[in-house]
Formats: structure tokens, sequence, C-alpha cells
């Protein structure tokens, strides 16, 4: 187990494809206390390059590098999906000790169901439940500590509450404020914005209507990947908050 002293002002939210982690970034932008950086590792993996602050990244390492400088001036908030594998994330075990690294779930048929229906051919491994954990481990590997775990029905269920605690836990003061916001398509959005749609289209954090688990428990492919990824869904509920 590695241990370092280093602290750096970036706070990183980690979500599997699907489960609310815009509407939660939509919150913290509207805080205007961070930095807010719309998913550079994944954007990296998919685009080649990516914007983070004033500079273009082009590479993993490079993401972590430019978090790093814009923090040495602002506080940093980003977040990032597991539909890709991070290896060099996974090796910079100073970036995993150094930041404050969180995680949001949802129940992985609802998630299924919505990912499914944006990409019909949607594979096992970037459903993102088994990396999701794998990134909690390597944390909690490297800082000795059980990492902030949010479960995104209990956003939707008892907003303030839940942001509450997570403010709390992570240090940093709960702005009841935030919590609503104008509707619209964010300009950082452009790229994905089928991805983000429904986000778009909120005031706050708002459970729709949804038959996703009874659809994913019909098919037979999606209902193995559910059953693939549930235990590492598991496992991250059993640690999360109890707001």
């Amino acid at each position: 187990m590695e241990h370092t002293s280093e602290r750096i002002p970036v706070l990183a939210l980690w979500s599997a494809p699907r489960c609310r982690s815009t509407a939660f970034m939509r919150m913290m932008t509207e805080r205007g206390d961070h930095v807010v950086v719309h998913e550079p590792l994944s954007r990296v993996v998919d685009f080649g390059e990516v914007e983070v602050g004033d500079r273009i990244a082009h590479s993993e390492q490079e993401v972590l590098a430019e978090l790093r400088a814009i923090a040495a001036h602002k506080p940093v908030f980003f977040k990032d999906t597991t539909d890709f594998a991070y290896p060099a994330l996974l090796a910079d075990k100073a970036f995993l000790s150094a930041a404050t690294h969180t995680f949001i779930i949802r129940d992985p048929a609802e998630a299924i169901a919505s990912h499914h229906a944006l990409n019909p051919e949607l594979g096992r491994d970037e459903i993102g439940f088994a990396r999701l954990y794998e990134i909690f481990t390597a944390v909690q590997d490297a800082t000795g500590t059980t990492p902030v775990v949010i479960d995104s029905d209990d956003l939707l269920d008892r907003p303030a509450e839940t942001v509450r605690a997570y403010c709390s836990a992570v240090g940093i003061p709960f702005l009841p404020d935030a919590l609503s916001w104008q509707p619209g398509m964010r300009s950082e959005w452009q790229t994905t914005s089928k991805w983000h749609k429904s986000t778009s289209e909120t005031s706050g954090f708002k459970r729709g209507s949804s038959d996703g688990a009874e659809k994913v428990a019909a098919d037979p492919v999606l209902r193995a990947y559910r059953d693939y990824h549930q235990p590492y869904y598991e496992k991250l509920r059993a640690v999360a908050l109890r707001p």
C-alpha cells in the first residue's frame, strides 16, 4: 500500500455510463467554486484529444498533468465514465492518492437499459461497473481509506440530504442553491449531446419513469450483462453514504 502526504484540490466523480453523473456535474457547475471538466479521460480515449482548461491533451497522462496544473490555481471537479479502461490512471499512484476520488452508482439493470437504448451494440465491458470497482479498489489501496460512494437513487429521492452528506464527506461547503439550475444543453456536452439530452431538459435532480429492469430481465444477453456487473454494484452500494 502506498501513501503520500501530497494533496491536490482535484475532486473526481467516477461513474459507469448512465448513472446520472452528468446531473451531478451540472450541480457542481452551478456551485461556481470549481473549474468543472467534463469527461476528459473518456474523451481523450474516444476522440484522441480533449480540451482541459485552455490546453489540448492527447493522452491520459497529459489529461492528468493538465488537471494538476489547473488545480494549482483553483479547485477542480471532473467527472468521468468507465465505458473505457484507463491504464495510465491506474498506474499513477500519486494521482490516485493526491486527488479526492468519489463514485456514483445506479442499479445496473436501469443503467444497462438506458445505455442500450442509446447504443444497441452495447458490449459487456463498456457497461462499466467492473471498471468502476477497479478504480475504487485502486484508490482504496493508494490511500488506505474507503472512497466516498453515493447511490444516484438516493440523490433523486433525497437530493438535499445526499448532497449535504457528500459535501461533508469531501470537505466542501453545502450550497443548497446549486440543487436547481436552468435547463439547456451546455457547450461542453455538444460533441456527445445524445448522451446528455435528458439532463439538458432538467432543472434539478428528478426521477423519470422507467421499465428498464423488466426489459433487461427479458433479454438473455442484457440479463447476462446485468448478472456480470451486479456484484460490483453491490460491493459499492455496501459502502455508499446513507443520507
